[in-house]
């Protein structure tokens, strides 16, 4: 038996997918970096309201409301991203590809660009045509 965080997994399986203690201690970060963005956003926000002239929302209680929903925002954005990281890593690392972008918007993001002869999400090149090696410009 392979301990997984407070999981045990079957030797088997941890046989079959070599990735997965890199992928729990990528999934363990992100989730300490949400905590840490939910403590971070919720102390900053609060004592910026605290140190404003003008008191927005008065009550004590208000403000620590909107405090702890703004960290809550913040904490759930950067779990989100981080653990996305970590699904890229897992596809990674059972297929030693990376993951194909299927969102149009990242991929414009990450500085993709659209070719004629693509069909869409899920098909980033056609048959005819070999994906763009890496760093190469369009």
């Amino acid at each position: 038996m392979v301990n997984l965080g407070l999981s045990r997994v079957d030797d088997g399986v941890a046989a079959k997918h070599p990735g997965l203690g890199e992928y729990a201690a990528c999934q363990s970060a992100a989730f300490m970096r949400g905590l840490a963005a939910f403590v971070a956003g919720t102390g900053a926000t609060f004592g910026l309201q605290s140190l404003l002239p003008w008191k927005l929302l008065s009550p004590f209680r208000w403000r620590v409301l909107v405090a702890v929903v703004t960290g809550s925002v913040g904490s759930y954005w950067v779990t989100l991203v981080e653990s996305q990281k970590c699904s890229d890593l897992w596809v990674f690392l059972e297929t030693g590809r990376l993951p194909a972008d299927g969102d149009t918007q990242a991929g414009a993001a990450r500085g993709a660009v659209a070719r004629e002869g693509d069909q869409g999400p899920g098909f980033p090149h056609s048959p005819q045509s070999p994906p763009p090696a890496r760093g190469a410009s369009l």
